[in-house]
């Protein structure tokens, strides 16, 4: 089965370039610019890893961040936080699990994400 990212990106351009890139190494990667209503989004998706933009119209995405972690259903999702914003001490206070600044290169990208979403599976099989 193949795993389910859910992006949040106020950007199209970052939109479509991340659902190509990561629909290519066979993820399935579904993305929205909204932000009203994401954690009944989330919980309908129950994606794999989640990608927020930290920079958004609407709600932010450390935000977004700390109540999906807050969430009993939703908090064991890995969250990365995409930015240009430095502050990384602030970035991972909200609970985010990876950072990605922006502008990232697509094998960064590829590679952050495969780490989070495959850790897990490392962790049970060798259990």
């Amino acid at each position: 089965m193949r795993k389910r990212i859910l992006m949040l990106d106020d950007n199209q351009d970052v939109l479509d370039i991340v659902k190509e890139a990561l629909s290519y190494e066979r993820f399935e990667v579904t993305i929205t610019s909204e932000t009203e209503n994401i954690i009944e989004n989330i919980r309908a998706h129950m994606p794999d890893l989640l990608m927020l933009d930290y920079k958004m119209s609407g709600t932010r995405g450390d935000e977004i961040c700390r109540e999906v972690k807050a969430h009993p259903q939703l908090s064991n999702i890995p969250v990365i936080i995409c930015s240009a914003y430095l502050n990384k001490d602030d970035l991972l206070a909200c609970g985010c699990d990876a950072i990605i600044t922006k502008p990232f290169g697509l094998e960064e990208l590829v590679d952050t994400v495969n780490g989070l979403i495959f850790s897990d599976q490392r962790l049970e099989a060798g259990d």
